[in-house]
């Protein structure tokens, strides 16, 4: 794997832009901006909901129930656009005067992903009217089959990629579903169940039942702070559309209009409300949340974001965190089981035995955690990765189902290859599902070896070697006295910044000036621009330039890619650099560059 630095191409559409500095407008048509009313993220601009195919059925279903008082219960997904998607679903129902509606969310140690027939049999048990699935349901076949003869109403409301085979329910709203005309496929979970619960409120309105029940018509903007969380957490394309709720959802969380639980959420990290990026959205508040559904119970999340009181989120938040720390713990200790399995592979790219596509297992491994090992080390590696572990108690057995989570890089369609394995080795999946960059499965214990090497096949077979290889993108050069306090504050608040609309990073050649280690990983960097006095502190984590507690870049001249943002410390505020890519001295030069420096 060789790494490299790569500017992004700017069409000349920038010229069309106005009213902004021009390194912005090339930051915005490098992104695939052209115009000034594309730059717009009033909810106006939200696509039409008319196109979503199935939503005037699920709305039939839900206005049915909530007239005849029918009880409804909302099956959830255990990551954090699945609980997200389930507090919306339950504030939102009670608001439109829903009297009897629950939730459950599926133990990923007894029941597994999605609405299966353990679920079902379960959620019968209340004797529900209709069960509304969120963030799943789109592939639960055996499922939606239980709750057909159990006489159980089901509405799915999902966006992972479907099937060959839809579950045979009475309503589906998935913008991925054949025949969907909705604009935007990159919607999260709770963005569909948003969209579905908006619609809902309109047909509502229009038979005057807020007026004649005297029930207060909710404002839909007021649950678009769980929107942002969801879209954000769940790495999903950030489209016009989702940057519009997501952007929506941050401006009432500055304001501090938003739950308590994610107030409270955001108080564990020591973050202040009225200074959150999207990015803290993904990287403080959804772990959190997220632990709760790989340790333990989701519901413990969802309680946490339907919270009405300050007191109870923040005992709730407190508890997540601490759920958090504990899998910080987990994910360590099996990122060094991976690492030692690293060094036996070929991962040479010469080599018709090296390996493209890693298929990772060690029977001691939590399932609750191996989406996060595989994202891991397929940041290090460059390679799509599949991490299993065992869902039985005799991890020995051969007979042991094994859960998998994948993750993928560019130019590998994860669902799409296990759809493919799946066609040729028909009897190795038990099942999966997901979506283009991450997935997951069930496959028993003796199948591993067979599937590992039909994944590696399939990645050769649809990768290059230049697909391995790591470029980092830059948004090219700014000169020192562009970086000032105001231009970074400009960019933070430009975005959102997110999953294909990605964060400006830019690279330039530097001077080290002071060097410092943290924790033992941590690169401390003061920099300045050569020939320029103006210094710059740098911050490189987990740097792959420390060896032994040693640094290879003391006072020498390197090249970056970095990300400014605004460092405050002691009442302070300077820029700082977030260091993505360091290049040594001796691998400095000026190369061919297809952006111009900024000015």
């Amino acid at each position: 794997m060789t790494q490299k630095i790569a500017r992004r191409s700017v069409p000349d559409s920038y010229k069309n832009i106005d009213g902004i500095p021009l390194f912005l407008k090339r930051i915005y048509s490098a992104r695939g901006i052209s115009s000034n009313a594309e730059l717009s993220l009033s909810l106006k601009r939200l696509h039409n909901s008319d196109y979503l195919l199935g939503l005037e059925a699920a709305v039939k279903l839900l206005t049915d129930a909530i007239q005849h008082r029918h009880k409804i219960i909302i099956v959830g997904d255990f990551d954090c656009d699945g609980a997200t998607s389930t507090a919306l679903a339950m504030h939102a129902l009670k608001a439109m005067g829903a009297v009897d509606c629950q939730y459950l969310v599926p133990n990923r140690f007894e029941f597994g992903y999605g609405l299966t027939p353990g679920i079902v049999e379960l959620a019968a048990s209340f004797k529900p009217d209709l069960i509304v699935t969120v963030d799943n349901g789109i592939s639960s076949i055996e499922g939606a089959e239980t709750a057909k003869k159990l006489g159980i109403k089901v509405l799915v409301t999902d966006h992972h990629l479907p099937g060959d085979q839809l579950p045979d329910v009475d309503a589906i709203v998935n913008p991925n579903q054949h025949g969907c005309q909705f604009q935007s496929k990159n919607a999260a979970g709770v963005g569909v169940i948003f969209y579905v619960l908006n619609h809902l409120r309109s047909v509502l309105r229009e038979m005057s039942w807020f007026k004649t029940r005297g029930i207060q018509e909710p404002n839909m903007g007021h649950y678009l702070d769980l929107v942002a969380l969801g879209t954000v957490a769940d790495l999903v394309p950030l489209d016009r559309n989702n940057r519009i709720l997501v952007e929506q959802g941050l401006q009432r969380i500055r304001a501090g209009r938003c739950r308590p639980g994610i107030k409270a959420l955001l108080a564990q990290a020591q973050k202040k409300p009225g200074q959150i990026k999207a990015s803290d959205m993904g990287f403080i508040v959804g772990p959190r949340l997220n632990a709760a559904g790989r340790l333990d119970d989701m519901s413990l999340g969802i309680e946490c974001l339907l919270a009405e009181d300050d007191v109870q989120a923040n005992q709730l938040a407190n508890k997540l965190d601490q759920l958090n720390q504990e899998r910080k713990t987990i994910e360590q200790e099996m990122k060094l089981d991976a690492e030692e399995y690293l060094k036996a592979l070929d991962l040479s790219l010469g080599h018709e035995q090296s390996k493209w596509g890693l298929c990772l297992y060690e029977a001691h491994w939590h399932q609750g955690v191996i989406g996060i090992l595989a994202s891991r080390i397929k940041e290090r590696c460059h390679r799509p990765v599949i991490a299993f572990a065992p869902e039985d108690t005799d991890p020995h057995s051969l007979k042991t189902i094994l859960k998998g989570s994948a993750r993928s890089i560019p130019g590998f369609h994860m669902r799409d290859a296990l759809d493919l394995i799946a066609k040729r080795h028909p009897d190795i999946l038990s099942k999966f599902g997901g979506h283009a960059m991450a997935a997951g499965m069930s496959i028993e214990k003796k199948h591993l070896d067979i599937f590992s090497e039909a994944f590696d096949r399939v990645v050769k077979e649809t990768l290059c070697k230049d697909d391995l290889n790591v470029i980092f993108q830059s948004d090219g050069e700014m000169l020192s006295d562009d970086l000032t306090l105001d231009n970074v504050r400009l960019l933070e608040n430009s975005g959102p910044w997110g999953q294909q609309f990605p964060e400006p990073s830019f690279d330039g050649i530097f001077n080290v000036v002071q060097v410092r280690i943290l924790k033992d990983s941590h690169l401390k960097l003061v920099l300045s621009a050569p020939g320029e006095t103006a210094l710059f502190d740098a911050i490189q984590f987990n740097s792959p330039v420390i060896t032994n507690g040693k640094v290879s870049v003391d006072n020498q001249k390197i090249r970056i890619v970095y990300r400014p943002n605004i460092n405050e410390f002691r009442g302070r505020q300077s820029v700082q650099f977030m260091i993505d890519y360091i290049e040594l001295a001796q691998d400095v030069s000026k190369g061919e560059h297809d952006v111009p420096v900024f000015s």
